[in-house]
């Protein structure tokens, strides 16, 4: 394959010192960053990592990148559209980091003249006819007729021919319901997307068709020539294969595009050992400051040697949407994706409730918990079981609602009055400690903080406008307040460091500062004191707002009307836990055939449960970590009350604000224990024979269970003690690392 010049070549220093400054934000704007399964990334050869869904817009390659910089010790060039390009500092930062622009049709989508509507709709769908249209002006073979959002769809086709101003023939029928709706004037569809009856001009009736718009036909070439360019360089390559952001709870339909890169590669270069790498992008509550997020790894696919000789031969399009399908299975097994926002909040509140115990579960099994719910619920939905237990759920959650509290703070109604009152009057007097050292951060801070929710909820209202896809605009909610704190925050602290460094040369601060201290130290320490305090607010801030959240149900408990709600409420609880336990443990094994042997969570109604360990890479931390009565009384670098981004070594791994120890050291000393009955075996034992395979399992499945067995001891020993109020989904117990390898259910 000749060489061709990258679009925008990329520099390392560059890309390195890009990702370090926006690695500081993202440690900021999220709780914790989890990569699970990175361990799986090829070290070297081309790799086209392959992300989905897109609900973080810039965020998203932002967070990918760096993982993959972490743990991979690779770049990645990822595909960004143009539009976006041209947009500052958007597209400065992209050219940075190499990113390729992508010119996309439904950018330069414009209002066309006229009506469209379909004549036959049943014998002939792909043909579309217009009222007072200019087809053969404004249209063009191969671009697009796209129709305006209806019902929360949006369709397009492209154009096949076009036969006058006022006739054209696509490639392929509008898809969808929503669609045929638009463009017959009926409201009943029936079959599939099959409707009764003609359209003609004679009758139209007072259908006069839908509106709609053009896209010009998009020349992708040396797009492609860029990515084949890196590719055969044994570069990486990264793409969102939905076509662009979105706040959706499902996949959006996958863009060829990202076949025809892996195909046209292998084409050009069949021994260049390509490899797609799906990643999954889990996040909980994209949009919110200081959410949660993992990033799952799926198995590197390589790409059948027969797809590539079928791309070769002309049959490109059945080579194509087979490849398609492939990517699209590989990135199911690795996000948690439903059909809408009530079934994904239905699903969460199965998973607290199927977790009855309350264990800390880490973050990669509660992404892999809630994908293998989402999978049973949409296979058993109809079930007469299902329906009666998601009546209930929901009616529990209502009563939530009502009361204003949180599932987990529904276990304060089993204490006494005497416990609530001192726990009470503890943590006001600890949320007053708190905003002591919050206030003067939240103070400075201000001022971004108000900018960043206003201009993020301007652009995402034009964002949404603009789409055909997003439901409210959330996806680029997170993109623009990460970059209206790294545009303003500097210009703050400098408006900051001026005054006071005026202010000292003024008049010494009215006395506070001493002469003989030079204004250049005043200068430097304010660059420096400043951004601190803010971060302590941060730290501090978070530790309040998780104990203020804590304050409504034990007021609620110090009410006899409303505590005796909450001890109903309590009862319903575990009812309703033992429900969905048995109805989980009754067709999980039907639609999991591992269900038994690899859970999540063990069966706390069954004698012997045990929780079976997975194997880590050798990175790795310790999955759980046991909850003491005490482990939330206190604050500072040995406090177990808030999670931080363990995966990166940032600022939250600093003593001062450290939420607790290092993972890793907890993992070293928890895995030596837990594997102490390995004793038996040499450590210079071979395990080459089947014999000696055979012991080492042996050993192993004793171990765990005794360690299994150890766990659930120490979690039911201190299962009386308080635990700490958090958010939902907080995850106190975080992983350090990712997995090794299988599954967790």
């Amino acid at each position: 394959m000749a060489k061709k010049e990258e679009l925008v070549p990329m520099v390392n220093w560059i890309y390195d010192l890009m990702l370090w400054v926006m690695s500081i934000l993202i440690d900021l704007f999220f709780r914790e960053v989890h990569p699970r399964g990175s361990w799986k990334i090829p070290r070297r050869g081309p790799v086209l990592f392959v992300a989905a869904p897109h609900a973080n817009q810039f965020v998203d390659p932002l967070i990918l990148m760096r993982v993959v910089r972490t743990e991979a010790r690779r770049r990645i060039a990822f595909l960004i559209a143009e539009k976006s390009m041209r947009q500052r500092p958007i597209g400065d930062f992209a050219r940075a980091a190499g990113a390729v622009p992508v010119g996309r049709a439904m950018d330069s989508t414009k209002p066309g003249k006229g009506m469209i509507y379909l004549p036959d709709p049943t014998n002939d769908p792909t043909l579309v006819r217009g009222i007072g249209t200019q087809f053969d002006k404004e249209a063009e073979v191969g671009g697009l007729l796209v129709l305006p959002l209806f019902e929360g769809n949006s369709a397009s086709a492209d154009i096949l021919e076009i036969h006058g101003p006022e006739e054209v023939r696509m490639k392929k029928e509008f898809n969808g319901e929503a669609a045929l709706k638009q463009l017959t004037g009926k409201g009943e569809v029936k079959g599939e997307h099959k409707l009764d009856g003609m359209i003609t001009d004679g009758d139209a009736g007072d259908f006069q068709g839908t509106k709609y718009k053009v896209a010009p036909k998009i020349d992708q070439s040396k797009v492609y020539d860029a990515v084949f360019h890196r590719l055969n360089d044994g570069g990486c390559v990264g793409i969102f294969p939905e076509g662009g952001s979105h706040d959706r709870t499902e996949l959006l339909p996958l863009k060829a595009g990202v076949a025809i890169m892996a195909l046209g590669s292998l084409a050009a270069n069949p021994d260049s050992g390509l490899r797609i790498v799906p990643c999954g992008m889990n996040y909980f509550h994209a949009h919110r400051f200081r959410s949660r997020a993992v990033v799952e790894f799926g198995t590197p696919m390589e790409v059948p040697k027969e797809l590539v000789d079928m791309y070769r031969s002309g049959e490109r399009r059945e080579a194509i949407k087979q490849l398609l399908t492939t990517i699209y299975q590989a990135l199911v097994a690795v996000t948690v994706t439903s059909p809408d926002y009530d079934t994904l909040m239905l699903i969460q509140a199965v998973r607290r409730l199927y977790n009855p115990k309350g264990k800390r579960l880490p973050l990669p099994k509660i992404v892999e918990l809630n994908r293998r719910l989402v999978q049973g619920y949409v296979h058993y939905k109809d079930d007469p079981r299902i329906v009666s237990l998601k009546k209930s759920v929901n009616s529990y959650n209502k009563q939530l609602w009502l009361l204003g509290v949180r599932d987990h703070q529904v276990e304060y109604a089993k204490f006494s009055v005497a416990e609530v009152v001192f726990t009470l009057v503890y943590r006001l007097g600890k949320l007053a400690v708190m905003s002591v050292f919050t206030l003067p951060g939240l103070v400075l801070f201000a001022p971004i903080f108000a900018a960043s929710k206003i201009i993020s909820i301007r652009k995402s209202r034009s964002a949404l406008a603009a789409s055909t896809v997003k439901l409210q605009g959330r996806d680029v909610m997170a993109t623009w307040k990460l970059l209206v704190s790294l545009g303003l925050a500097p210009l703050l602290y400098a408006t900051y460091t001026g005054f006071l460094t005026w202010w000292t040369y003024r008049n010494r601060v009215q006395g506070y500062i001493s002469t003989w201290i030079p204004l250049w130290t005043v200068a430097t320490t304010s660059m420096i004191v400043f951004p601190t305090i803010t971060f302590a607010a941060l730290r501090f801030g978070e530790t309040g707002m998780d104990i203020l959240k804590s304050l409504p149900p034990l007021v609620l408990s110090l009410n006899p009307t409303s505590a005796n709600t909450l001890v109903k409420l309590r009862e319903t609880r575990a009812t309703l836990s033992a429900q969905v336990t048995e109805i989980i443990n009754t067709l999980g094994p039907e639609m999991f055939p591992d269900f038994d042997a690899t859970r999540v969570v063990s069966d706390p109604f069954r004698d012997g449960a045990i929780e079976p360990l997975t194997p880590k890479s050798p990175r790795s931390a310790s999955y759980f970590r046991p909850t003491s009565p005490t482990a939330d009384a206190s604050v500072g670098a040995g406090s177990a009350t808030l999670p931080c981004n363990e995966s990166f070594h940032n600022l939250s791994n600093v003593g001062l604000f450290a939420s607790r120890p290092p993972s890793r050291s907890r993992s070293r000393s928890g895995s030596g224990a837990g594997l102490s009955g390995l004793s038996g075996m040499s450590k210079l034992s071979t395990v080459d024979s089947k014999e000696g395979q055979t012991e080492l399992s042996r050993q192993l499945r004793e171990s765990m269970k005794r360690r299994g067995h150890t766990r659930r001891t120490k979690s039911e020993g201190s299962s009386g003690g308080w635990s700490f109020a958090e958010s939902e989904g907080s995850g106190r117990g975080t992983p350090g690392s990712e997995e090794a390898g299988k599954k967790d259910v």
